[in-house]
């Protein structure tokens, strides 16, 4: 399991949103590190709990960000951004139960989601929102 790295590459041009997205990435990383050390269960579900209790403030700050802008692609985003947070309850669930095998899935599932997500959806707003000054 190799770690996630961000760079200037993936920014989409909002500076709070682009310190959140590596914060997100340093995030996930920490959670891949405690699944490799073998940290006990207690401590990697702390850590996805973690993960998830972040994406969530994130993802409300975008679409507060993006509804207070009128963007119009705001219910598609938010309906991605649903549908990712239930995967990683469901996920984090059944990691309740040890099933420790479904958190390094969850990981490999995020750091291909993140990317894409970043690249195809969050990409449309950042020069929308230039546009209107917001940096």
């Amino acid at each position: 399991m190799t770690l996630l790295t961000w760079n200037d590459s993936r920014n989409v041009g909002v500076q709070a949103m682009d310190d959140q997205h590596g914060i997100l990435m340093d995030t996930m990383n920490e959670l891949r590190l405690a699944l490799l050390r073998g940290s006990g269960h207690e401590q990697i579900n702390e850590n996805l709990k973690r993960l998830i209790e972040y994406t969530r403030m994130h993802f409300q700050s975008e679409e507060q960000l993006l509804e207070q802008q009128g963007f119009p692609g705001l219910l598609s985003h938010r309906a991605a951004h649903q549908q990712l947070l239930l995967q990683m309850r469901e996920t984090a669930d059944r990691a309740e139960r040890h099933e420790d095998k479904e958190i390094h899935s969850l990981l490999y599932f995020l750091g291909g989601w993140y990317f894409e997500h970043i690249e195809e959806h969050d990409r449309q707003y950042g020069p929308w929102l230039n546009a209107r000054g917001v940096y």
